[in-house]
């Protein structure tokens, strides 16, 4: 189960509202949903929590790049609204990177087989070419993204780290918008 809510500074303190994210694809589309929200560009958050499995949040600030928290991006990954938050910038991967791979792979077979034609290579199990054993595309275990998203509005780096269940509720307690989001919960 997913909840999903704008927080909106104002001058008058916290405004909230739940959302849907049925029409969000991208983060872009998230982070235009964001700043409709805004009013004279202040500081929106978007939370997003699937239960007892991961939680994110996006800050929009104006016209600024979104900054983005994960609190464990294996489990992310494994959800739609959680594969819009990792990004390839957050990743640390070249952008663009698995679509260029899965094009020449479509293009050519890798396998130096031509079309029809049975592959003939010894299944070597045994080949080390893969020193490390990580896959490079791998999502990493635990949190990732800007520790730091909420520092100046109440919640510093160690006490983010450290949430894990109704993390969103201290999260809005910790910047004084409990009351509001729990209007949307």
């Amino acid at each position: 189960m997913y909840f999903a809510a704008l927080l909106a500074r104002t001058e008058d303190g916290w405004e909230a509202s739940d959302t849907e994210l049925d029409d969000v694809e991208t983060l872009s589309d998230l982070t235009d949903l964001a700043r409709e929200a805004s009013v004279d560009e202040d500081t929106v958050l978007v939370f997003i929590e699937q239960e007892d499995a991961w939680f994110g949040v996006v800050r929009v600030d104006g016209e600024e790049d979104p900054r983005i928290f994960v609190s464990d991006a294996t489990a992310a990954a494994r959800s739609s609204y959680g594969e819009i938050l990792l990004t390839d910038e957050l990743l640390g991967r070249e952008p663009g990177a698995d679509d260029t791979i899965a094009a020449l792979e479509e293009l050519v077979g890798l396998d130096g087989t031509e079309d029809g034609e049975p592959d003939m290579t010894p299944d070597n199990d045994n080949d080390n070419d893969d020193d490390d054993g990580l896959d490079a595309d791998a999502v990493p275990a635990g949190p990732i993204g800007d520790t730091g998203v909420l520092a100046d509005l109440g919640l510093p780096e160690a006490e983010l780290l450290m949430l894990r269940t109704d993390a969103l509720v201290e999260i809005a307690d910790a910047l004084g918008a409990a009351e509001v989001l729990e209007t949307v919960r």
